[in-house]
C-alpha cells in the first residue's frame, strides 16, 4: 500500500476528474480539501479536468470556493472548452444549435462560434435543464438537414448527491436513433482531451496520473494516452464493477484522502 501512494505522490503533473473524485453535487468528498492542499504545497501541477459541459471555469471556481477549496480558474478545464476549441479547428466562425448550459455557450462563443437555430453547421449537445422534447425534435430536423451531431462527453450518467443521474451520452442517444446518425464525442476518453490536459499543465505524460472514478472515461483515457491512472471507489465505479472492463487502472484507492501526507 506504502509503495503504491508513494508511487502517485511521485508524480509531478496531476489530471483531476472532479464529479465522484473531489465532490458529488454539492458536498465535498472525505479529504477533498487536505488533496488540493497538499498538491499546492508540494508544488504539484494540476488540473481539474471534467467532462461536465454546464459550468465555466471561472463557475467550477468559484463552486469550489463555496465549498472550501479555493482554486484559481487556469486550473479548470471541461469537456466545453473542449468541445469548443475542437469545433474552432474544424469550421473557424461557424454556428451551432446548442443543448446545454451557460458554460457550454460561452466557449463556443469565445470560441468564435454563433448560434443558429435555423440551418446550424454543428448540433451540440451537452447536459442541462433546456433540454426537451421541443429541443429534441429541433435537434433531429437540423441532423437530418445535414447538421454534424457533437455531444461533449459520452457520460451516460453522472453522480450527485441523491444518487446517479443521466448524463451527455443520454440525452444525445434519442437524437442518434431517430436520424440514424452516430455523435463524435470530444470529452473523456477522446484522447483529444488528454492531450489539451497535459498542454495546459505543459507536462509530460510520464511524470502525469490521472485521477478519476470512471473506468469508461477516466481510466480508458489513461490507458489510450499512456498515462498512470487511478481510480478511486468514491464516484459511479466500485470494486465488482472492475473485472467487467478489458482494461484496469494502475491504481485503486478508496478516495483522495489516501494521498496527502
Amino acid at each position: 500500500m506504502e509503495n503504491k501512494i508513494a508511487k502517485i505522490r511521485s508524480k509531478n503533473a496531476f489530471i483531476i476528474d472532479m464529479d465522484g473524485v473531489i465532490y458529488h453535487g454539492n458536498q465535498l468528498l472525505k479529504g477533498a480539501a487536505e488533496f488540493v492542499e497538499w498538491l499546492d504545497r508540494s508544488g504539484k501541477l494540476y488540473l481539474f479536468l471534467t467532462n461536465s459541459s454546464e459550468r465555466s471555469h471561472l463557475e467550477l471556481s468559484q463552486k469550489l470556493a463555496r465549498l472550501g477549496i479555493p482554486v484559481d480558474p487556469e486550473h479548470f478545464y471541461t469537456s466545453a472548452l473542449a468541445t469548443a476549441a475542437f469545433l474552432a479547428t474544424q469550421r473557424p466562425g461557424g454556428s451551432a444549435y446548442v443543448i446545454g448550459e451557460g458554460g457550454l455557450i460561452q466557449a463556443l462563443y469565445e470560441a468564435g462560434f454563433t448560434m443558429n437555430n435555423v440551418n446550424p453547421d454543428y448540433v451540440v449537445v451537452g447536459e442541462g435543464r433546456g433540454y426537451n422534447l421541443e429541443a429534441l425534435e429541433r435537434a433531429v430536423k437540423m441532423v437530418l438537414a445535414g447538421a454534424r451531431l457533437i455531444g461533449t462527453n459520452p457520460d451516460l450518467t453522472g453522480p450527485m448527491e441523491g444518487g446517479i443521474v443521466p448524463a451527455c451520452g443520454s440525452l444525445v442517444a434519442p437524437i442518434e436513433s431517430s436520424t440514424e446518425t452516430k455523435a463524435y464525442f470530444v470529452g473523456k476518453p477522446n484522447p483529444l482531451m488528454m492531450r489539451h490536459g497535459l498542454r495546459r499543465l505543459n507536462a509530460r505524460r510520464e511524470d502525469t496520473v490521472i485521477i478519476g472514478d470512471r473506468m469508461d472515461t477516466d481510466i480508458v483515457a489513461g490507458v489510450e494516452s499512456e498515462i498512470d491512472t487511478v481510480l478511486v471507489l468514491s464516484g459511479v465505479t466500485s470494486l465488482k464493477d472492475i473485472p467487467r472492463f478489458p482494461y484496469g487502472p494502475t491504481h485503486i484507492l478508496e478516495g483522495v484522502f489516501e494521498i496527502p501526507e
